[in-house]
């Protein structure tokens, strides 16, 4: 066996013992998931929490909006910056040990934060916590798509969709409990426990193989494409607060965009020339049909929920006056809902496949949406958005897991770190598009109609958006649904039957 392959943990060698069976059975792979998404809870708990902690930032680093705000765009950018890099680092290094290298950033980063003294000191911690987040987060789906067999794969994605749900919803509640009873800097500070406890339960239920291939990395590519991201994240997230127009001197935000969409072609004509040495976006796993188009899905999913959460709200706040809390606890019927789907969702992709339900998802989800922009009145009330809400959340329980499960069921093991690392960029570059699409079609409808005039027309944007995944969807080349195993949950892999099967 050559150094290029992979080396059994020594540990699997031990005697047997009550302390072996006991670490045998912590290994399953239905434990192993739990430990996964405890842990990646940190990231999803800690994107809601910070935002509803605003006002209260503010007030406590004694600074403006402006600099507030950058709290928060700061992580975003160097998460979208580095994702597929770190999702590369995963197929090089190993999926386990960069998952926990990026937790460890992320846990030590939260720290940081909650000791900032001056909004210098917190966006610079925001944005190490991105880094975090961007090592740890693609390794998150690689991990769970090579613990389980395809008969459960769909199952065990909806498990994760609906954990992931149930944080979401209560990332605003349990923000704002912390700010009130404590300090802002809690929303920081219960990240270390959270970290530390998943660090080591995916210590625990992971078993660690090494990298069955010699690590080198795609400097020129990971330059390039970080480049690329920066400047059209930044374009995105920057263009509604300069109007669209000058950022400074004679850079424009579209001048900023299409200069980042430049890089990114010429990274494109780099990777063709590295495609046989280790390069950043492997173009084996473009040429996948499924997993291309679920990218462009993946994309469309954020980018109607981002517009219909961003419409939601206002309607709520500004033309219904209520509070930002009650608005959230509204808005969060629709993350609830999809908690109780998702995981059957995942068992109906394992059985029949994935492409119509996630067909049936996407029309769920913008059905909802097209029901809140009919109901809603300037006198209506608040409930008039929740039928709506209701059939957005089976949309959103329906539709996440099978995108996933369609989307990897044919990408080489070797590169599923990069292909996660891509398929998270798209999700994330999906919601800012989004936002950032629905933000310029409601200032244009403002500029002619009143408030829930101008909200009832720019939902129609989120509609044909996924309408659009919806037809994009038909496209997918269909395979026939994986058998069910017999066992309820299948061991995980041992070392010597898998190539990098269970992270590094």
């Amino acid at each position: 066996m050559t150094n290029s392959q992979e080396r059994t943990d020594t540990r699997a060698a031990a005697p047997a013992g009550p302390l072996a069976t006991a670490r045998e059975r912590m290994r399953r792979p239905w434990f192993a998931l739990f430990a996964v998404c405890f842990a990646q809870a940190v990231v999803l708990l800690d994107t809601t929490a910070v935002n509803v902690a605003v006002p209260a930032i503010t007030t406590g680093l004694d600074t403006g909006l402006t600099q507030v705000l950058w709290v928060i765009n700061a992580y975003l950018l160097s998460f979208a910056v580095l994702l597929v890099t770190g999702g590369r680092l995963g197929d090089l290094f190993g999926s386990r040990r960069v998952f926990l290298a990026g937790l460890l950033v992320f846990t030590l980063a939260s720290a940081a934060c909650g000791f900032a003294q001056d909004p210098g000191q917190a966006i610079a911690a925001r944005a190490l916590q991105g880094v975090g987040g961007a090592l740890l987060t693609p390794q998150t789906l690689v991990i769970i798509n090579q613990m389980f067999p395809a008969e459960r794969r769909g199952t065990a994605l909806g498990i994760w969709g609906s954990f992931a749900g149930i944080v979401a919803a209560a990332g605003p509640t349990v923000g704002g409990m912390l700010v009130a009873s404590l300090s802002w800097r809690w929303i920081f500070y219960i990240n270390i426990p959270i970290g530390l406890i998943g660090g080591a339960l995916v210590l625990l239920s992971v078993p660690r193989l090494s990298s069955r291939s010699r690590p080198r990395i795609d400097i020129v590519g990971s330059v390039l494409l970080s480049v690329a991201m920066l400047a059209i994240v930044y374009g995105l997230l920057e263009g509604e607060a300069h109007n669209w127009g000058t950022v400074w001197g004679p850079v424009t935000v579209p001048a900023l965009v299409v200069a980042g969409l430049l890089v990114l072609g010429v990274f494109f004509l780099v990777e063709r020339g590295r495609q046989d040495s280790d390069p950043l976006v492997p173009f084996a796993m473009l040429r996948n049909r499924n997993f291309t188009l679920m990218s462009a899905v993946v994309c469309v999913l954020p980018c109607g929920l981002g517009g219909m959460l961003l419409l939601t709200g206002l309607y709520l706040q500004e033309v219904q006056d209520l509070s930002a809390f009650r608005a959230g606890l509204v808005i969060a019927v629709a993350p609830l809902v999809s908690v109780f789907l998702a995981p059957y969702s995942g068992r109906l992709t394992d059985r029949f496949g994935g492409k119509y339900v996630m067909i049936t998802g996407l029309l769920s989800f913008s059905g909802g949406i097209a029901l809140i922009a009919a109901l809603i009145r300037a006198d209506s009330g608040p409930a008039a958005a929740l039928p709506g809400l209701v059939f957005v959340g089976v949309g959103m329980g329906v539709a996440f897991a099978p995108a996933s499960v369609v989307a990897f069921q044919d990408i080489d093991p070797a590169m599923a770190g990069a292909a996660s690392g891509l398929f998270n960029t798209t999700r994330l570059c999906g919601s800012l598009l989004g936002s950032a699409a629905v933000g310029a079609l409601l200032q244009t409808q403002l500029d002619r109609t009143d408030m829930t005039t101008a909200i009832r027309i720019t939902y129609l944007l989120p509609v044909a958006i996924m309408l659009a995944g919806a037809a994009a969807t038909l496209a997918v080349r269909v395979r026939p649904a994986a058998r069910p195993a017999e066992e309820t949950a299948a061991p995980l892999p041992g070392p010597e039957a898998t190539s990098e099967a269970a992270g590094g």
